[in-house]
């Protein structure tokens, strides 16, 4: 089971999240935007090789990115701008951290590390395109889902791993290699799902 098949479950916690954030005078689009600052942070930690710092900065643009749906259903302004927005935004942060991970001195592991980090950035891509191209050419009516991995899982995969390489960047190179495999069978999933329905 996905976070986004129990994401039901979370529904309280963002209720509360939306009727908190909702009292700053930002709008769900500004939380969405916002999200950048955290991500370049981490960015510039993971330049430093400050992983740790790193992965706390990651966990503050993850809850940023809770906060922007949260205080747009709090305050009904959900629409399809914000959501287009919020799916745009998703995909420069995890770009942005994916880029960060190929300055860090990492090791390799059977290839080059920034052969994974490639892989694995791809696979994310390709998780996500999947479900946008089925529905774009009429394949799907709904939003196509499934997969082992999908984007919440990735980067909770990630923080992990952003964590371990304070300890060790053998360890992130071996998660940043696990994702690159497990993302591209997401992918893959996706397509054949697609396949199926088609």
């Amino acid at each position: 089971m996905t976070l986004y098949s129990s994401r039901h479950r979370f529904s309280k916690f963002s209720l509360r999240v939306g009727a908190a954030f909702s009292k700053l005078p930002l709008s769900p689009n500004h939380w969405t935007i916002i999200t950048l600052i955290p991500a370049l942070a981490a960015f510039w930690m993971l330049v430093k090789e400050q992983f740790l710092a790193a992965a706390i900065l990651l966990i503050i643009a993850g809850f940023m990115d809770v906060i922007d749906g949260a205080v747009a259903r709090w305050t009904d302004r959900a629409s399809p701008l914000g959501a287009y927005l919020d799916t745009i935004f998703d995909r420069y942060v995890e770009g942005i951290i994916a880029f960060g991970l190929l300055f860090a001195s990492l090791p390799s592991f059977w290839v080059p590390a920034y052969a994974w980090i490639f892989l694995y950035f791809f696979g994310g891509f390709m998780t996500t395109y999947a479900k946008a191209a089925a529905k774009e050419k009429g394949i799907v009516d709904e939003e196509l889902a499934g997969g082992i991995l999908e984007r919440a899982e990735r980067l909770i995969i990630l923080f992990a791993g952003i964590i371990l390489g304070a300890v060790s960047a053998v360890l992130l190179t071996y998660v940043i290699a696990a994702l690159a495999i497990l993302s591209n069978i997401s992918a893959l999933q996706r397509i054949w799902i697609a396949r199926k329905q088609a």
